[in-house]
């Protein structure tokens, strides 16, 4: 089994998560885009879905898929969010933001009655940073000054694609924050969000309710314990 089967795998046990209808937090990445997808059959099917979604990406998707929306402004109740992560520590801390999308997804995070993480093995370990750098969404006003501080923590390094400084759909920019694996993440994300500059960082913990791993033979629960 490839890894884009396994994204699938676990996208699709995810429905199993769901209430029979509800608003449901749409995330953003490779891995959501399955469920998306997932989701949209759901609601052709009848199912009452309404969705949150974290990124353009996501709207955009889930418009064209027929799921209704609600709008941007909040406040939300929402009864579940199944989101990816770039990484999933042995306490289901998270690392998220490879897709520039941290700040609303946490946003929608914290506005969920449970979250539901989709990840294939790939994206396990023993301590949060072993694979992963974790992303900081920065204001472009003085991003370089806000660096700088950042460099007490980590190696950071501003994110381009194709030459050019990827923004996030607020209109940030985005370091890549290189640390050594980490001890305690409450820790460190309260010393990030300390420095002024910073909107918001890719650490999530203590956020995840339940972790869906897809391996090449089979589907893992892992649920965190309260």
């Amino acid at each position: 089994m490839d890894m884009s089967a396994a994204k699938e795998i676990a996208a699709r046990a995810a429905l199993d998560e769901l209430p029979p209808s509800g608003v449901i937090g749409l995330g953003t990445g490779s891995t959501t885009k399955f469920f998306i997808d997932a989701l949209g059959v759901r609601v052709r099917q009848g199912h009452a879905y309404v969705g949150v979604p974290t990124s353009e990406a996501s709207r955009q998707q889930s418009l064209a898929l027929g799921i209704p929306l609600l709008d941007d402004l909040g406040p939300w109740s929402i009864d579940v969010t199944v989101d990816g992560a770039d990484e999933v520590d042995e306490h289901l801390n998270l690392i998220k933001g490879g897709g520039a999308a941290q700040t609303r997804e946490k946003i929608v995070n914290y506005a969920s009655s449970r979250n539901v993480i989709i990840v294939d093995e790939t994206k396990l370990s023993r301590r949060l940073g072993e694979r992963w750098p974790i992303p900081i969404e920065v204001l472009a006003f003085a991003h370089a000054q806000t660096a700088r501080h950042l460099t007490q923590c980590g190696v950071a390094v501003l994110r381009t694609k194709d030459g050019q400084v990827v923004h996030t759909d607020s209109g940030n920019v985005v370091y890549d924050l290189r640390v050594a694996p980490i001890a305690d993440p409450a820790s460190l994300d309260a010393a990030l969000h300390a420095i002024p500059g910073v909107v918001e960082t890719g650490l999530f913990v203590a956020r995840a309710d339940v972790v869906i791993v897809a391996t090449t033979q089979e589907t893992r629960i892992l649920r965190r314990l309260c």
